[in-house]
């Protein structure tokens, strides 16, 4: 076995001993599966309206029919209005089966595969199965779910690439190079970290113009959070620089005459890797709850699209969170389960890296 693979099977040996990270890494693949896999698992486009149907709780599956015996498969009950708001009762006359890969709503699977199959849907056409219910334009909150989770969830993915990219080189030239460029650097960092986030994210956001498509807006938020992100990371980056360049290795690399461009991208930086590995980790989940908070307030992922931040904004009322829990429960818990999730994998990594608790259990 290379001595470069021993590193890294010794941290995934070590991170498999916390079962709270396996688990929280097993959560974290799932629901990223359920993002990219998410046209063909929702049963409907997220903009897709039953307007007969609006604010509709969650619909309950069924296995036995009336008599009590095995249906032969899932089926929930058609309902009807039970007057002009938005109660409902089911039709225990009119049971709706559920069928696997159904026809409905045209996607493209990846952005690249045309299909019009949904992995379940309900017969007859015309009839719609909401298991977590619809909001008040009647939008099924599953496919909404799963659908807001390919903005939530990528969000912090590619903000965190974007913005460790630029903190890791800019920080590494600072504590490398010195001199004019770690002044100039640091004091451009300082200057950032010393604006108020918040104030900062929202003024960015406020530059470009509300009319933006949601893909537009998507990437003006990836743009804003990379940028505000780095500033952080390069200080500490730049900290490790400083204490590496003085390592024999780093001066048995410039005594052969590497060029210092190199020295401090095949030498220095590696060396820093374990660290950002764990930053990024406990840092995506502030990507993400940024996301949800520019979309609560109506500055982000714009309607009819959907993000987790503007399914929340359906439950600002009192009437919502009294009469509708399932708006505030569907995204909340989402949220909730992926930032624990990505804080716990930060923690079991943090330990799976740390060469004093390997060498403890060596």
């Amino acid at each position: 076995m290379p001595d470069a693979d021993r590193p890294a099977r010794r941290a995934w040996r070590e991170l498999t001993r916390s079962r709270l990270s396996v688990a929280a890494l097993a959560a974290l693949v799932a629901l990223y599966l359920l993002a990219a896999l998410a046209p063909f698992l929702a049963p409907y486009a997220e903009d897709r309206m039953d307007r007969a149907r609006f604010y509709h709780p969650p619909q309950r599956l069924h296995w036995l029919n009336a008599a009590g015996r095995w249906a032969g498969g899932p089926f929930v009950y058609a309902t009807t209005p039970t007057g002009p708001g938005a109660g409902y009762r089911e039709d225990r006359a009119r049971p709706l089966p559920i069928r696997f890969f159904v026809k409905g709503d045209r996607y493209r699977l990846f952005g690249l595969v045309p299909s019009d199959r949904h992995l379940f849907g309900v017969e007859p056409a015309g009839e719609s199965v909401f298991l977590l219910g619809a909001d008040g334009y009647g939008r099924d909150e599953w496919s909404r779910l799963l659908f807001g989770a390919q903005v939530s969830l990528t969000v912090g993915i590619v903000g965190i690439v974007i913005s460790f990219t630029f903190g890791l080189l800019l920080g590494g030239l600072a504590g490398y190079y010195g001199g004019w460029v770690d002044a100039l650097l640091m004091r451009l960092s300082e200057l950032l970290l010393s604006i108020p986030g918040l104030y900062l994210l929202i003024s960015l956001r406020a530059v470009f113009p509300a009319s933006l498509s949601s893909r537009q807006a998507y990437l003006a938020i990836v743009a804003i959070l990379a940028f505000i992100g780095w500033a952080s990371l390069a200080r500490v980056i730049r900290g490790m620089v400083l204490s590496l360049r003085t390592r024999d290795f780093v001066a048995a690399a410039e005594a052969l005459g590497l060029p210092r461009w190199r020295v401090l991208t095949r030498h220095i930086l590696p060396n820093t890797v374990s660290y950002v590995i764990v930053a990024a980790t406990v840092a995506v989940p502030g990507y993400i709850l940024a996301e949800v908070f520019l979309s609560f307030l109506g500055v982000g992922v714009q309607e009819p699209s959907a993000s987790w931040g503007n399914m929340l904004n359906q439950a600002r009322s009192l009437r919502a969170l009294h009469d509708f829990p399932w708006l505030l429960a569907v995204p909340g818990v989402a949220i909730f389960v992926t930032v624990m999730a990505f804080n716990l994998l930060g923690d079991g990594l943090r330990d799976a890296l740390d060469p004093r608790r390997a060498s403890r259990r060596g």
